[in-house]
């Protein structure tokens, strides 16, 4: 497959509401979008760094940054040195599998490594006809749906949201927490809607384990798992958390390979794990976090950051692997924009459809993403 060049598009989406998590609010998103354009056909890739280096040290700005400067140069050189088909040598053009090795000199930035990807696997596989779905290992055509509720000013606000999103039929429920903002939520969350309801909350590192005490009084609402307590590098921190509270610890943000994968779960800092392709690298390092977590019987679950329907599209897909056993943040479209620009996900007794169609299975409605769009710039490679 040749590629022949990538767009840099920049969107602004605006929220539904504000949302607000232990490191800020969010009433926009300030997105970039990827079109790689191939000899065969077109793919998107969705980057999920926010505007600002707050969830990580990624931001959009640097994300595009280096895409120019760096990423796509090395993408262009890896496909000129690609021998043709046959080994007559020339350029032979890239596969999605390519990627990876040709942008791995280039240290960090998962997150624009990832929509990169994204974009390259999604051209691949509607040349070839095949789906994001088929070529990831999914084993369902839909997958339950869960819902992220950011902190609110009050605890009556707090439930009329979450009683909300229950009527609409999400079937779990991730609270986000912070000092001040933990237990008293989760009891009137827990008295409220009862203990059927699925219930998990997300710290996203607000804690250090000389919190240990207090988390634990999170212990006796049967809780899910309580995810990314602690600093994203203080893995034998949580490991030492988990050994002093009954709620099983998942990482999220400490999570960025297989490699840090596989030595959370031999230090016994895990018991779940939070997979987030953009957070990984890419859709392939999250199959294979997905395939290792498997092997050592740890659950796994498709985290979200608030994509639009081109990410949801891939997320749906990864979470269709047979190792989710979790819900994930696979909410409908509605819950983060009143219109999206692909599409909506609609949520369907608690299930979201997992896409069929050749790659992503969904692609952008032009006249959307001309609304939203806030710049485009056109980078040739081939």
């Amino acid at each position: 497959m040749k590629l022949q060049g990538v767009e840099l598009r920049r969107i602004t989406m605006p929220l539904v509401s504000p949302f607000r998590t232990s490191f800020g609010t969010e009433h926009e998103r300030d997105i970039l979008l990827l079109r790689a354009v191939t000899d065969g056909a077109e793919g998107w890739g969705e980057c999920v760094a926010m505007a600002e280096p707050l969830y990580s040290s990624e931001f959009v700005d640097a994300a595009a940054e280096v895409l120019r400067r760096f990423l796509l140069p090395a993408l262009a050189r890896r496909q000129e040195s690609a021998p043709r088909p046959g080994g007559t040598g020339g350029p032979g053009g890239i596969a999605a599998t390519d990627v990876g090795h040709a942008l791995a000199p280039i240290k960090g930035h998962r997150m624009a490594k990832a929509a990169l990807e994204m974009a390259v696997l999604d051209a691949e596989l509607r040349t070839l006809g095949r789906s994001f779905a088929s070529e990831l290992g999914a084993v369902a055509d839909r997958v339950p749906s869960g819902v992220s509720v950011g902190i609110h000013d009050t605890v009556p606000a707090l439930l009329d949201a979450v009683d909300g999103y229950l009527a609409e039929g999400y079937v779990r429920i991730k609270l986000k927490i912070e000092p001040g903002w933990d237990v008293e939520p989760v009891r009137a969350v827990r008295e409220r809607f009862g203990d059927d309801v699925l219930l998990q909350v997300d710290a996203n590192t607000a804690y250090t384990l000389g919190d240990a005490r207090h988390l634990a009084r999170l212990d006796p609402f049967d809780l899910l798992l309580i995810e990314q307590p602690l600093e994203e590098e203080d893995v034998l921190g949580h490991a030492e958390l988990a050994r002093r509270i009954t709620t099983p610890v998942c990482l999220d943000e400490s999570i960025v390979s297989a490699q840090t994968a596989a030595a959370a779960i031999t230090l016994g800092a895990c018991s779940i794990i939070n997979i987030k392709p953009g957070r990984v690298g890419g859709y392939l390092e999250a199959r294979r976090i997905h395939d290792l977590a498997v092997a050592h019987g740890v659950a796994v679950w498709c985290g979200g950051m608030l994509e639009t329907g081109l990410g949801r599209a891939a997320n749906a897909a990864l979470a269709a692997l047979p190792g989710f056993t979790l819900p994930g943040d696979i909410s409908g479209s509605g819950r983060f924009y009143r219109t999206d620009i692909t599409e909506p996900f609609v949520l369907d007794d608690g299930h979201i459809a997992v896409p069929t169609g050749p790659g992503l299975g969904v692609t952008p409605l032009p006249d959307l993403l001309d609304e939203f769009t806030t710049a485009r710039e056109w980078v040739p490679l081939g």
